[in-house]
């Protein structure tokens, strides 16, 4: 008889990538988000309410983005933005 051994997989890391670049849209029905990574574009929504101010919605959408490269892909990214051009931009 013989005992089979069970190779342990490693753990695959996502298709998308870590993350590079994020874009935060307010837009009627909410914020918005793009992040950018090495291999594509992921979007959503930020949870968030809508009347959200901008700067705040900037450090929540920086904290999904440092978590998502965290939980994800075990690595630390800084979010850092660029002044915006117009209000609510």
């Amino acid at each position: 008889m013989t005992r089979r051994s069970r190779k342990k997989k490693e753990k695959e890391r996502p298709a998308w990538g870590v993350p590079t670049g994020i874009v935060l849209l307010a837009t009627p029905e909410g914020w918005r988000t793009s992040v950018l990574t090495e291999k594509g574009m992921l979007c959503g929504r930020l949870d968030v309410p809508i009347d959200t101010d901008p700067h705040d919605a900037r450090d929540a959408a920086a904290v999904m983005v440092t978590e998502l490269a965290r939980d994800f892909h075990a690595t630390y990214v800084e979010v850092s933005w660029n002044p915006p051009r117009e209000p609510w931009s």
